[in-house]
């Protein structure tokens, strides 16, 4: 598709699209569904081959369970992610909101002028926790992200993401943007999604959902480097555009813990968190792709 069609067409029908209330936003939502699921069969041997290995407790009624429930979710998101386009702080507070154990957190750092490393996985509308940091608390949030292959789509999802005030930047500039907010004095707290496949040489070796996972180590390496507490973020689906956030404090004083710590913690977390709400992973990602390299 070229660049003036997209621009000309898609992005303002993504726009409309957003400006419509959530009551027919997730009623297109179903019929998306529907093409998605039984029509187009998108990433569907995926998913259940991720379910299988990672529940191996569980039947093939309950995977079939969980899989159409996925598949519901994730069309979900797509549209709660676009509404993000136009919603007001107003609207967005009303279907999403922090624990008053997570505010704490946050508010006790931000009384204390110390940025923190907040870390979280593909769960619920991953999208919405940054746009909730931004809605909910006075310090800045820098974003970590991997840039789109198409412009446009790119610089769409970069304005989404920065709506209300964040901050993004590629994960080839972290280091040299952390290093510039602290020689200006400015206090911003960072956001690291932690489920990606990084590179299994550069990987991080756990066991992950009863498989053998590379996870990226950035978080404990910036984190240790700068000694930015850890606050693992996990947000539960209450219903239909509705979510809660919460937020678990794993070091206060990173640089003094072993190395690995950090990065076990926020893994087993994320687990955990999966097992209670397994549909609300994104579970049509290619998580296991690499092996390990035996030495």
């Amino acid at each position: 598709m070229t660049t003036w069609l997209l621009k000309i067409v898609v992005v303002p029908l993504l726009y409309f699209i957003s400006i419509l209330p959530f009551w027919l936003l997730f009623g297109i939502s179903d019929v998306f569904y529907v093409l998605v699921y039984y029509v187009i069969g998108y990433r569907k041997k995926v998913v259940t081959q991720n379910l299988q290995r990672s529940f191996p407790e569980k039947n093939e009624k309950e995977i079939k369970q969980i899989t159409r429930q996925f598949y519901r979710h994730f069309c979900d998101t797509i549209f709660e992610t676009l509404k993000v386009l136009t919603i007001s702080k107003e609207s967005f507070k009303k279907h999403c909101h922090f624990t008053p154990k997570a505010l704490e957190l946050i508010h006790r750092f931000e009384k204390q002028n110390r940025a923190f490393v907040g870390v979280l996985g593909h769960c619920g509308n991953w999208e919405w926790t940054s746009i909730a940091h931004q809605v909910y608390c006075k310090v800045i949030l820098t974003g970590i992200y991997h840039p789109l292959s198409n412009d446009v789509f790119d610089k769409l999802i970069f304005r989404l993401r920065s709506r209300f005030g964040g901050n993004m930047v590629t994960m080839k500039d972290t280091l040299r943007e952390i290093i510039a907010q602290k020689k200006n004095g400015i206090i911003s707290n960072l956001g690291l999604i932690s489920d990606q496949t990084p590179p299994p040489e550069s990987a991080y070796w756990t066991t992950f959902l009863h498989q053998d996972t590379p996870v990226f180590y950035g978080t404990e390496k910036i984190a240790k480097k700068f000694n930015y507490p850890v606050i693992f973020f996990s947000m539960k689906k209450l219903k239909r555009g509705h979510y809660e956030i919460d937020g678990e404090l794993l070091s206060e004083h990173p640089a003094e813990l072993a190395d690995g710590v950090i990065t076990e913690l926020h893994t087993k977390l994320l687990e955990q968190k999966i097992r209670e709400q397994p549909f609300a992973w994104l579970w049509s990602h290619k998580r296991w792709k690499h092996k390990r390299k035996i030495q």
